[in-house]
């Protein structure tokens, strides 16, 4: 399909880890699509030699700028850093254009809701995968418990984007497949669920000493934490019965030890220094450590938290380089050091897959009392040398949905998250024929 009257227009923001499957699935649904990035070599790559598609050169900053693209366009995608999100909101409030996003809603997109509401535009947030298939997936399962008259008492669900288990073969048990300040930052996150009538509280700095097993049958045994406040979704997923409400981040055994000694040193600190550029990792951590010297850094530490010199956390700091005489570069932040020196040791090789795995685990009960349990579980690999699971399972809900909304099969307005079935329903379906696929099964108790 050629450039047309009726060809349909898609603004993109951003050009990160996540976007390509996104892009090429609105390219090859006869789109035309925009992709505005800071880095416009990026956006380039990703529309290279398709005629419908097109690279732009953009900063956020530019709010002029933004209001002009977003007004040549049907419908905006933004994958920019979630606090620009409303930004960009705002501009299509403004030209009464809808806007997909893949983040979880903040407070800024929250008060927009009014206004989206009586201008009758969609903000349609958190379509990706965590969020996004995550809460799809959850409402198609608990719609039919009661459209049979029952109702879910237990919910606990758990996802993870981790290498695949052939490519798992370094110490930190983990790789990128995407923002790895992203990564870091979920780390500092308070956290809140409901675990059996218990309602639990969780303070950031605490976070990862709440993590234990989790074996998801079939697939892998892993370490789950809590993500974020789990109760916000009671009233969200009509869950108000339900004494368990839980929603949580998977991990290979160990990461928890292993942040919750790089939360406890400070170094996911977020204060802008001007000091960083010229000093080494080893002196760096060491100043932040009282009494300690590069030299001794392992023992010093070990000495401070009361653990084995020879703890699985230390060696995998030493591993990353932390402990090294190597200089720390030009970062601005104590987090944006460790998450370049992270970037650069947790690659995947050439020919290594990344795993994607989302678990839910539901307790049924019918209106007789009989209870059963649920399980939905969605496994996916990337395509060495092509795709990441994780830029499939986030890019292309998004796409998906985008789509759907252009051709009028989505005609909600207002700001939404993906939990109706007017969305879940078809999104769930093609995403179905793109091979991302729940798999489904349970056993009574």
């Amino acid at each position: 399909m050629t450039k047309g009257m009726n060809t349909k227009k898609v603004l993109l923001l951003g050009a990160g880890m996540v976007t390509r499957p996104g892009v090429a699935y609105l390219l090859d649904q006869g789109c035309e699509v925009v992709v505005a990035s800071r880095t416009v070599k990026k956006a380039e790559a990703l529309v290279a030699g398709h005629e419908l598609g097109s690279a732009r050169a953009f900063d956020i900053d530019d709010v002029a700028e933004l209001g002009h693209l977003v007004a040549a366009a049907d419908l905006t995608i933004s994958l920019l850093p979630a606090p620009h999100h409303p930004t960009v909101a705002e501009a299509c409030l403004a030209a009464g254009k809808p806007l997909v996003t893949t983040s979880y809603v903040g407070p800024a997109m929250k008060a927009l809701a009014p206004r989206a509401e009586a201008a009758g535009i969609l903000l349609l947030n958190e379509i990706g995968l965590d969020p996004g298939i995550d809460h799809m997936s959850a409402m198609k399962i608990i719609h039919a418990v009661e459209a049979e008259g029952g109702q879910v008492v237990s919910f606990r669900s758990y996802c993870g984007g981790l290498p695949a288990p052939e490519a798992n073969n370094v110490p930190w048990g983990y790789k990128f497949s995407w923002s790895p300040r992203a990564v870091l930052t979920a780390g500092l996150n308070p956290a809140r669920y409901l675990d059996e009538g218990k309602l639990n509280d969780v303070p950031g700095p605490d976070l990862f000493l709440h993590n234990w097993p989790v074996d998801v049958p079939n697939v892998h045994k892993f370490e789950g934490y809590p993500n974020r406040n789990s109760m916000e979704y009671v009233e969200t997923y009509g869950l108000q019965k339900a004494q368990t409400m839980f929603r949580g981040t998977l991990r290979y055994p160990g990461w928890s030890a292993c942040l919750k000694l790089v939360v406890d040193l400070g170094l996911l600190d977020q204060t802008p220094r001007k000091d960083l550029p010229g000093q080494t990792h080893a002196g760096l951590v060491a100043s932040l450590v009282q009494g300690a010297t590069p030299k001794t850094l392992r023992a010093d530490i070990a000495a401070k938290f009361g653990i084995p010199v020879e703890a699985d956390a230390l060696a995998r700091l030493e591993w990353a380089g932390f402990f090294s005489d190597e200089p720390v570069g030009d970062v601005p932040t104590l987090l944006d050091m460790v998450g370049a020196r992270l970037q650069s040791k947790l690659v995947f090789a050439d020919g290594e897959r990344d795993m994607i795995v989302l678990h839910h685990e539901f307790i049924a009960q019918d209106a007789a009392g009989k209870q059963r349990r649920i399980f939905s579980t969605l496994v996916d690999y990337g395509v060495p040398g092509g795709d990441s699971a994780m830029a499939r399972t986030v890019s292309l809900p998004c796409a998906v949905a985008t789509n759907l909304i252009l051709e009028g099969k989505i005609t909600l307005t207002g700001l939404h998250i993906p939990v109706s079935p007017e969305i879940y329903v078809p999104v769930l379906a093609e995403l179905e024929t793109l091979g991302i696929t729940c798999k489904e099964t349970e056993q009574p108790l």
